[in-house]
């Protein structure tokens, strides 16, 4: 368990302006991306100071990629890449390590790495990623906990229909087809705005990628691809959760750098509650909340376009005191109650069965000492003790930092009593 912790004194209003920063989930496979750089040099704006970020930089630099960052651009060269082995230390940092098998195999013809890391969510297999290598061509063997992979007659464009639309399976399709023999048709593909972006980078490159942001996605193999400018998108599930430290405590927020579109699925839920949301100028959202909030109907988590999963546990906190009873169903993994047992001792009222987590609103919830499950159950934590009576306690913090950059200092900006120590 990391030493720093989060202390809270909840009852301020969230009021104020933020500037969202970087995706996540948009960095980590643009990163990856570029050890498919022969020529010249990557540069990647809006790239979110993150652990999982810097863990990929350090994957990065392991293999051979030479990268520096500037505030928040982050320029690579991999023009020389001397290994293609990422220790299980590595590895082990982030779940979302897989991603540099697709780029790694393809730039070198070989892989080797463990199994991947990143927050205990129950089973995320990867039998999508390997099953969809294999028939492009790559040769894959399991051992204790290790994937040893190479592509002795090259990669190869196939057909690729995949029985879930995985984002993680699609972003390693993509990687391992723009510098393959022919064309790859991916069908039932993920319709993520973060695989959008990633085809954005991709196609500045030089790939030819058409389809990102349907379920259906042509990429036609070419040999080399060259350094390119790119801008990471904003992080729509950050955007989601500071929205929800505005509503749970009755603020008025504006968020900058944002875009309503990725969101589209949530808007209807805050205003559910009785939110004003509205977006404005080029970039902005604005949400007003009201001095109680509504319980809003069943919300189930499903794939892009629809509700998002990594939205689910900080609307959940927003849920325990707004009037009413809500219902979640977790559609997309299992395990991802796991902020339950420490909302209930605030005071929370949920009772969960399987997938289903049932919210009955309470007035108010009290502080208390917290540790974070994970990720985005972090982030419910600190929502709810924004809005709870007294003084609470976040520890496990770094599962926190893998998402949001200086999450204390944004939430200091705009009114909230919050330090780490």
């Amino acid at each position: 368990m990391d030493k720093q912790k989060l202390i809270i004194n909840g009852g301020r209003k969230i009021e104020g302006e933020l500037s969202l920063h970087g995706a996540k989930n948009a960095a980590l496979p643009i990163l990856a991306a570029t050890v498919l750089i022969k020529d010249g040099e990557s540069v990647i704006h809006n790239c979110p100071r993150l652990t999982d970020v810097d863990a990929a930089l350090r994957i990065l630099s392991h293999i051979g990629v030479k990268c520096r960052r500037s505030g928040s651009t982050v320029i690579s060269d991999a023009c020389a890449i001397g290994n293609c082995e990422i220790p299980v230390r590595l590895m082990r940092e982030m779940r979302s390590s897989i991603v540099f098998l697709g780029s790694v195999l393809g730039r070198t013809g070989h892989c080797r790495m463990s199994y991947p890391g990143g927050c205990e969510l129950g089973p995320r297999p990867i039998d999508l990623h390997l099953s969809a290598l294999r028939s492009m061509g790559a040769v894959i063997e399991e051992t204790h906990g290790f994937l040893d992979c190479s592509a002795p007659k090259g990669l190869n464009g196939t057909e690729i229909s995949l029985s879930f639309p995985s984002v993680g399976a699609t972003e390693n399709i993509m990687l391992a087809a723009v510098t393959a023999n022919g064309v790859t048709v991916v069908e039932g593909a993920a319709k993520e705005p973060e695989i959008t972006d990633l085809a954005g980078f991709l196609t500045a490159c030089g790939a030819q990628i058409s389809g990102a942001g349907t379920d259906r996605i042509v990429i036609r193999g070419k040999e080399k691809l060259c350094g390119a400018e790119h801008s990471v998108m904003p992080d729509r599930i950050a955007a989601v959760t500071y929205m929800c430290c505005a509503a749970v405590t009755g603020g008025e927020l504006i968020l900058s750098g944002a875009d309503i579109g990725h969101i589209g699925a949530v808007v209807p839920v805050f205003k559910e509650m009785g939110c004003r949301v509205y977006s404005f100028g080029k970039d902005s959202i604005y949400i007003k909340a009201p001095e109680r909030l509504k319980a809003p109907h069943t919300i189930r988590t499903m794939p892009y376009p629809y509700f998002p999963t990594d939205a689910q546990a900080p609307l959940m906190a927003v849920c325990t005191v707004a009037d009413g009873t809500a219902v979640f169903v977790e559609n997309i993994f299992d395990n991802r109650y796991r902020h339950v047992s420490e909302l209930l001792r605030m005071g929370a009222k949920i009772k969960t069965e399987g997938r289903v987590a049932v919210v009955q609103g309470v007035r108010r919830l009290s502080a208390a000492e917290l540790v974070s499950p994970d990720l985005r159950g972090g982030a419910a934590l600190v929502i709810a003790a924004l809005c709870a009576e007294g003084t609470s306690t976040i520890v496990g913090i770094s599962h926190i930092d893998r998402g949001y950059e200086a999450i204390e200092k944004s939430l200091y900006s705009v009114g909230a009593d919050i330090r780490r120590i």
